[in-house]
């Protein structure tokens, strides 16, 4: 096959890759706590016509290697952990996380995984879960006949009973963060788990050690920019459209090629 050939179709299959990495963000430009990605290519293996050559003096007259490239492919997708903006909600169970770390949720196999979706409910056992049911960790029970719910920046639960002036304490939030972030393992249902590359857990409260502070009354939205994300799919297609007339134009010549023979 046409180096060429394989050439542009490495650069169409990248493009493809990025379009779907822009897709992606685009979906979950609504989905609290969703942190944007972003495809990152390296250049494949060169192919050296000619090594460096020493004309004259070695000092003065160096002539480099002659090489072409072979394409491009993934080299990965990076996720971005900048805050996403904080959206006022007015309901007592979102709960936002400004700065770092993460929510931890405890799994049904007994794991811990972790989030930015502060969007709690109650279970039928009165324990703050999220959204699918996961219980938040370290627990959190809501006595029977609590008035009102308050979680302070720093993560104190509290709640009034009757006619109560005062709130009762009854747990409080912790957050975990990582060295590496962009090493979280995606899940699914707005849930990370850790790897090698995110490094183990240093778990605390909020507003003590770099842990950011909460925000009851509001969520953290996505840090998905619907602008940036759009330009850059055009700049995809783009790329992808000359990619393939390089494909046509590599075609063509090789059947010019192949006609001069007749």
């Amino acid at each position: 096959m046409d180096p060429a050939l394989r050439a542009a179709a490495s650069g169409m299959m990248a493009q493809q890759r990025r379009t779907e990495v822009i897709a992606n963000n685009l979906a979950n430009v609504n989905t609290p706590g969703f942190k944007r990605s972003r495809a990152h290519f390296e250049d494949l293996l060169y192919q050296t016509v000619q090594g460096q050559q020493v004309q004259g003096d070695p000092d003065t007259q160096t002539a480099p290697a002659i090489q072409v490239g072979r394409g491009t492919r993934l080299a990965g997708v990076q996720r971005l952990h900048q805050q996403g903006p904080l959206e006022d909600t007015g309901r007592n169970m979102d709960v936002a996380i400004e700065g770092e770390g993460f929510y931890q949720i405890q799994l049904p196999d007994g794991s811990t995984a972790y989030t930015r979706d502060g969007s709690f409910q109650i279970s039928d056992q009165g324990v703050l879960v999220t959204n699918s049911g996961y219980a938040v960790q370290p627990p959190v029970r809501i006595p029977p006949g609590a008035s009102e719910l308050v979680i302070s920046s720093t993560g104190i639960v509290s709640v009034r009973r009757g006619q109560d002036i005062v709130p009762t304490e009854i747990g409080r939030l912790e957050l975990a963060r990582f060295a590496n972030p962009s090493g979280l393992f995606s899940m699914g249902q707005n849930l990370l788990a850790p790897t090698a590359a995110s490094g183990q857990p240093v778990v605390g409260f909020p507003s003590d050690d770099g842990m950011g502070r909460l925000q009851q009354g509001s969520l953290e939205g996505s840090n998905v920019e619907i602008v940036q994300e759009m330009v850059e799919m055009i700049t995809s297609m783009r790329a992808y459209e000359i990619n393939s007339k390089a494909i046509k134009q590599s075609d063509e010549m090789g059947q010019m090629a192949n006609n001069m023979t007749r």
